[in-house]
Order: structure tokens, then C-alpha cells, then sequence
């Protein structure tokens, strides 16, 4: 049980660094351009943001500690496989219905798989079979 929770803690915090880079440095120019899509910054809701990665985090492991047979390798293809499952419908879903830029869909699907597979890899790291410890 340490290390699952140990897995949450390492996920949402690789999340919320990935986020920033990806949300504040790469995509910025994107969201600044499509601002009037968004809501102003005083009006966003972080905490919402925040208690959103870390009940996808607590999810995301908990997937993992249940169901898949725990090795780095299975590691690193659940998080492709969850990236591609989340990140499809993140930035091509999304595309298809709100006129937001293609590099910011693109973005988007990237970061999603991005995140996920480093998700992977710190799970696959942290979570082993009794054999393994």
C-alpha cells in the first residue's frame, strides 16, 4: 500500500510539472491567441484543475496496481496505451467540435501520451511484484 500511495504522490507531481511545461511554455502562444475560448485567469478554478489530476492519478494507479501484471515493460505500455485512450479524444475530440488551432489539438494528444507513458515508467518503477521488492 506504500507504494501505491507512493506512485500517487510521484504521478500527480510528474503531471503538474509536465502540465506547466506543456500548458505554460510550449502551448502558451496557442491559448493566448484562442483567449477568448477560455476564461479569464481570475475566473479559472486551479483547485478544480488540482483535485482533477490528483483523482486521475490515484486512478491511474490504481488501475495499474490491480489489474496489470507489474514490470516496467507493462509499465511503460499501460501509460501509452491510457495516453492514447486520453489523449485522442483530449485533442482530436476536442478539434472536431471547438475552433481551437490544430498545433494546440496536436498538443494536447502529444502531452496527454507524453504524460501517461512517464506515468507509466514511474509506476512500472515504483509498483513491483512481491518477487521484486
Amino acid at each position: 500500500m506504500k507504494r501505491a500511495i507512493l506512485a500517487v504522490l510521484a504521478v500527480f507531481v510528474s503531471w503538474e510539472i509536465l502540465d506547466y511545461l506543456i500548458h505554460s511554455v510550449i502551448l502558451m502562444g496557442y491559448y493566448q491567441a484562442t483567449a477568448n475560448l477560455w476564461r479569464p485567469p481570475e475566473e479559472m478554478k486551479m483547485w478544480l484543475m488540482f483535485l482533477v489530476a490528483l483523482l486521475s492519478a490515484i486512478f491511474f494507479v490504481w488501475i495499474y496496481f490491480k489489474f496489470i501484471p507489474k514490470s516496467l515493460n507493462n509499465g511503460l505500455l499501460f501509460g501509452l496505451l491510457y495516453g492514447l485512450a486520453t489523449g485522442i479524444p483530449m485533442g482530436y475530440g476536442t478539434y472536431s467540435f471547438m475552433p481551437i488551432p490544430y498545433g494546440l489539438a496536436l498538443g494536447w494528444f502529444l502531452g496527454t501520451v507524453v504524460e501517461s507513458v512517464v506515468a507509466g515508467l514511474l509506476v512500472g518503477l515504483i509498483i513491483k511484484e512481491p518477487t521484486q521488492l
